[in-house]
């Protein structure tokens, strides 16, 4: 793999390889993009095949925070950690004091908090040795788990979508298909049942599925089953890559709205679904309430404050559309449209105050 070669074709700042031989620490932090502010990115721990494997991962992921970020307005850049390793047999304290110092040597350049395979326990071992983590327990005075926050966004966004396919964003009546019931779907599911909507769910997880049967009086299907299901809406909140070749021609909903990352296997997936039209709400705009949370924390956490910033990804949804409906262009390049004009807005404008400041200076000097 050649690494300059990778980090040039998508403009990154910085690949960092750090390493603990007595804890067994084997990170790799990629910084994305710093315009907006500090790069904000959660930590990633996981048993890739290849330490190949592992840095596009990170620097995939490091370039899909800088868009989240963006587009849901915050005043920070995009980057992502990941640490080879297996969570349920590799964790140490030491690992993570080690990582810490790490990223305190970054003097703030890259602000962590956790993703998959890491916890809020292994945040605060972190915070040990950083201020720049979040997503630490509340005692800390953060935020504590944000799937709940996370759910109350993608309910937001799957209104607006709703309003768009439908003319109504009144999920009342309206059948939803929820592929995957973990923490943020099973909230997800207590706000579309308290609306009135139908569900049906489905989840590798039999007790998870169990669980959401009880408590929402959802209708249960078999994992394969659940992409052809007849649904107004489909919310793919489990793994990624859940529209393909295969699962497109079977979907039957007007709209795919749901919590997981990375939905669309490849980009031509979301040209075709646009081409259906299926209205899409582009998963890292629809899903951004657990980082617009956790970035509250930065200026001591205010919930109320961060619930109200949440509340607005039905207007990042809303706004999506509108450039889609109006360019006549699929809503995924919509949402990278509106992260990147704003990315480049602010480059633009630093650039011209750099410039013009140093041309100032010059006369000054003369």
């Amino acid at each position: 793999m050649e690494l300059f070669s990778a980090l040039e074709r998508d403009d990154y700042e910085q690949l960092l390889f750090c390493q603990d031989k007595a804890s067994g620490l084997k990170a790799i932090i990629a910084i994305h993009d710093t315009t907006l502010g500090p790069a904000l990115g959660g930590t990633r721990m996981w048993t890739y095949a290849s330490e190949e494997e592992a840095i596009v991962d990170a620097l995939r992921l490091a370039k899909g925070m800088t868009y989240k970020n963006a587009v849901s307005g915050l005043n920070l850049g995009g980057g992502k950690t990941v640490i080879i390793g297996d969570p349920k047999k590799d964790k140490n304290e030491a690992m993570f004091r080690a990582f810490g110092r790490y990223i305190q040597g970054l003097n703030g350049r890259y602000i962590t908090a956790e993703d998959v395979g890491t916890t809020e326990d292994d945040m605060d071992i972190i915070h040990q040795e950083t201020d720049y983590v979040t997503g630490i327990s509340k005692s800390y005075g953060s935020s504590g788990n944000p799937s709940p926050v996370t759910a109350f966004g993608v309910y937001r966004g799957m209104k607006a979508a709703a309003k768009e396919a439908f003319g109504t964003d009144s999920l009342a009546g309206k059948t939803i298909a929820v592929q995957g019931v973990g923490h943020v779907a099973f909230a997800l599911c207590g706000y579309l049942q308290e609306e009135g909507a139908r569900l049906i769910v489905t989840d590798i997880n039999k007790e998870a599925v169990k669980r959401a049967v009880d408590a929402y009086g959802a209708k249960a299907v078999d994992p394969t089953d659940i992409v052809g299901v007849a649904c107004d809406i489909y919310a793919p909140c489990a793994l990624g890559a859940t529209i393909n070749d295969q699962t497109l021609p079977q979907i039957k909903a007007k709209v795919i709205a749901g919590a997981a990352n990375n939905q669309l296997k490849e980009p031509r997936h979301g040209d075709a679904v646009h081409e259906k039209g299926i209205v899409y709400a582009p998963d890292y705009v629809i899903n951004a309430g657990g980082v617009i949370n956790i970035a509250d924390e930065l200026n001591g956490y205010n919930k109320e404050r961060a619930l109200k910033q949440v509340a607005k990804i039905y207007d990042s949804i809303t706004r999506v559309l509108e450039i889609s409906r109006v360019k006549g262009i699929p809503t995924h390049t919509a949402a990278d449209h509106l992260a990147e004009e704003r990315i480049a807005l602010l480059k633009n404008s630093r650039s011209t105050f750099l410039r013009d400041g140093h041309h100032n200076l010059s006369r000054r000097q003369h």
